[in-house]
């Protein structure tokens, strides 16, 4: 089953009734955890004095220097954190690089039952997790039940990896066995975001420890605890050796560390194109394998023989989920002009109608935007969308870091609404007369993450597609999705051609090594 089912079946409660009826049994996340973590938390598995102050780095240990962590929803403060200098980040590698021939020498059964402990530790914890989730990122309650339904998959995943076989038997002379196996990098180093903290993160975790790596992780420090600590703390109640994974939120200084640090053999980084390039360019220099996988601008494409009820569900869906800050976001919507105007009309109609507010205390479809820096991009590229002639439908306004679900229509290339990636709850309608039209104004990108057509014919439909570049296709849905065994990822300014999950883990995460084996050495003439 797709893992955002859940999710939808919980949030059409909200989109059709807006009065606040039939809802999801909503618990008060800050009853329930207090109303300032720092000063107690009653919960011991996250009890927020293991890591006040510190780093997890040969353990918990204290930080020279520290962040506090606020709860976008509410500006109230919710934790406080280490924050890793490059010299913790060598230090981390160096212990991690030392660890790493113990752990991948460990029988492949006690390493297993390490990921399925991990996964049921999620099971047993899940309300508590889902509450840190919803407070520290702003997501909804089953956004944070997402996250947790994927993590939990993926850790099954990684255990499933050390079963499955790890080479191939090659032809040979008689005499000599001949074969090519997979072999650990050593050590992987991950960057990770703070939209999808704990499954971008847990994401490139699992398998690479799986796969006889040991990893260094820094989560992004707005969400250190859900993209970082809360899988420190997994592993570590799970019975991970010692080092075998670091902890290290820290700044732009600390991931360059991460970076060039020559104990460090393989990058993992999720975030921005921006951030990707530079990364990209600094593991280049170091000649260090490096997966990226970045920002999107996302098409979801309607034809004119689409059912358009079905289409604005879609395109509301891909637009507004946790806020647009997700890199599959549907960042276009483009739309045969036959239908153009019944869609945009649909689609207004939903977004003046879906709640927006703190979702640790209420009962809404969207939470707030994780900083007011985001918001202010978000905000800017509409204003100068609408300056550049595009029309505001609804939406368009904020208060704090809450920002309206969004609708702009009359969009065209050239503006910034159709050129950048908004990370926000803004949904761009463009029209379209022609197949040929279509195609033109879908490849004006240079991303190439998530493609979503809707159309009557799955044919007509796939024959499109094989027009416009993309590494995720959706025939007849929309741009959000994800499954622990899919291998995710996107080509140009979306990615590098790396891909995480499924088939893509034993790519990414161990390289070939050809072995051959004979009885005795042969005698050579020299």
């Amino acid at each position: 089953m797709n893992f955002l089912h859940v999710t939808i079946i919980l949030i059409r409660l909200i989109i059709e009734n807006p009065d606040g009826t039939a809802v999801w049994e909503m618990r008060s996340v800050r009853n329930r955890l207090g109303d300032n973590i720092v000063s107690a938390n009653p919960i011991p598995f996250l009890a927020t004095e293991r890591w006040d102050g510190k780093l997890f780095l040969g353990g918990w240990n204290a930080a020279g220097a520290t962040r506090d962590i606020v709860e976008p929803g509410s500006g109230a403060l919710l934790t406080r954190v280490g924050m890793a200098s490059p010299k913790d980040v060598a230090a981390a590698a160096q212990r991690a690089r030392a660890a790493q021939a113990a752990w991948v020498a460990l029988p492949y059964e006690e390493r297993a039952a390490i990921f399925r402990k991990a996964a049921a530790l999620i099971e047993r914890e899940t309300g508590v997790l889902s509450d840190w989730i919803v407070r520290e990122t702003g997501a909804i309650p089953p956004k944070a039940g997402v996250e947790l339904h994927m993590a939990q998959g993926i850790l099954q995943e990684a255990a499933a990896l050390l079963t499955q076989p790890s080479g191939l038997i090659l032809p040979s002379n008689p005499g000599r066995i001949s074969m090519a196996r997979r072999v650990p990098h050593g050590v992987v180093g991950v960057i990770s975001p703070f939209n999808f903290p704990l499954i971008l993160s847990i994401r490139a975790v699992a398998p690479a420890l799986a796969l006889g790596n040991t990893v260094v992780l820094k989560p992004d420090p707005q969400t250190p605890v859900s993209g970082g600590y809360l899988i420190a703390r997994l592993f570590e109640e799970a019975g991970l050796p010692k080092d075998c994974l670091q902890v290290l939120p820290g700044g732009v200084d600390a991931g360059e560390a991460l970076v060039t640090d020559p104990n460090v053999t393989m990058i993992s980084f999720t975030g921005s194109t921006q951030a990707g390039r530079r990364v990209g360019e600094l593991a280049g220099g170091h000649l260090k394998k490096v997966t990226l996988e970045l920002g999107g601008k996302n098409r979801l494409i309607v034809l004119d023989d689409a059912d358009v009820d079905l289409a604005a569900s879609c395109a509301a869906w891909g637009a507004y989920l946790h806020q647009g800050q997700i890199c599959m976001t549907t960042g276009l919507v483009l739309v045969h002009e036959k239908l153009a105007g019944k869609l945009t009309e649909i689609l207004v109609g939903k977004a003046q109608h879906l709640p927006v507010g703190d979702p640790a205390s209420q009962q809404v479809a969207l939470g707030p935007l994780i900083s007011a820096r985001q918001r202010d991009r978000v905000h800017a590229i509409v204003e100068d969308s609408v300056k550049q002639g595009a029309v505001l439908r609804a939406g368009g306004s904020f208060d704090r870091l809450f920002y309206q679900p969004t609708v702009l229509t009359g969009v065209k290339p050239g503006m910034r609404a159709f050129d950048e990636e908004v990370f926000g709850p803004v949904a761009s309608v463009v029209s379209f007369s022609s197949d040929e039209e279509l195609v033109s104004l879908a490849n004006r990108t240079e991303y190439g993450l998530s493609l979503g057509i809707i159309s009557a014919s799955t044919s007509r439909a796939l024959a499109l597609a094989e027009r416009i570049p993309t590494g995720l296709l959706h025939i007849n849905d929309q741009t959000v999705a994800d499954e622990p065994h899919i291998p995710f990822g996107g080509r140009g300014a979306s990615g590098n051609g790396g891909r995480h999950g499924g088939p893509a883990n034993w790519e990414e995460f161990t390289q070939w090594q050809w072995v051959t084996i004979k009885d005795s050495a042969p005698r050579y003439p020299f």
